[in-house]
């Protein structure tokens, strides 16, 4: 009676460990920018449906923060999104990957609600006079966890030189430090409860979310590849690391994605990553605002 008992048990925990063993062969992790969620969850849906047997684990932080995720804190992930391929070069390159894929562009806008203040007033050749109004506020993420928050320093420097206006980054960068926050999707938020009038946002999120904005003129909104020499007049130094800061300049938005060198093998993960870039996958980033490289 023992001896079936012995028996049994270790059936059990053999069992248990194949169970195990299958769940973590057939995971994928995405570390990625809070810009891409809804994509991604759009991807995720439509990927777990055709393939059950995979599940994909999401986590989203400002682009910066991914990285450091992976090289300040030891967390494992197989596949990095990231809104700017720049930040993998920089921060991810050669060690923990061999190479990133520049996947989409963007441009940057203001993104505001219907009762915002002086809505009926601000356009593409007025915003830098309203928005330093003090009875006008508005929210930005923060430039040392995320890219959107770097551009939206980058545009004021150039806005500078295109508007004539002398000390227009160090005043915005003085008010409203209120309504910074690490990663640009948790603007959306205080731009629904009215607690911001304005927000810096990528353009695919204010369509994803049906939100009013304010196309800003090219020289100023990092979206045209024509304008690369002029964007590189404006740079900024961030906080990449406790130890490390690095300078990135001007350049338009291109966003980036990279398979890990640990994971690169791993079957699940290149199925997934497959996908991303099948018909179903680029139809997904097309139809969320997201124009394909």
């Amino acid at each position: 009676m023992g001896d079936l008992k012995l028996l049994l048990y270790t059936f059990s925990l053999l069992f248990l460990f194949s169970c195990t063993e299958k769940k973590r062969q057939t995971e994928v992790i995405v570390f990625q920018a809070g810009s891409l969620a809804k994509p991604f969850r759009e991807l995720k849906n439509a990927f777990e449906k055709e393939n059950p047997q995979i599940k994909v684990r999401i986590e989203i932080s400002g682009s910066v923060e991914c990285a450091r995720k992976i090289a300040d804190l030891g967390k494992n992930c197989d596949i990095i999104a990231s809104a700017d391929y720049k930040i993998i070069e920089k921060m991810l390159l050669p060690k923990y990957t061999d190479s990133v894929r520049k996947f989409a562009t963007n441009a940057m806008v203001i993104a505001y609600r219907e009762h915002s203040q002086l809505a009926d007033e601000i356009n593409q050749e007025n915003w830098y006079r309203i928005l330093p109004k003090s009875a006008v506020f508005f929210g930005r993420s923060d430039e040392n966890h995320d890219p959107c928050g770097y551009r939206t320093i980058l545009l004021w420097q150039l806005a500078e030189s295109v508007y004539q206006q002398e000390n227009f980054t160090k005043q915005m960068l003085a008010k409203d430090r209120a309504f910074i926050r690490p990663k640009s999707s948790e603007l959306l938020a205080l731009l629904e409860t009215g607690a911001i009038d304005y927000a810096f946002l990528y353009k695919s999120v204010a369509l994803q979310h049906k939100l009013k904005y304010i196309n800003l003129p090219k020289a100023i909104n990092l979206s045209d590849f024509s304008l690369s020499e002029n964007y590189k007049m404006a740079s900024i130094e961030i906080q990449a690391s406790k130890n490390k800061n690095i300078k990135i300049h001007g350049a338009p938005i291109i966003f980036g994605i990279s398979v890990l060198k640990a994971s690169k093998d791993k079957p699940a993960v290149k199925h997934f990553y497959k996908f991303l870039f099948s018909e179903k996958g680029k139809a997904i980033f097309k139809a969320n605002g997201l124009p394909l490289i």
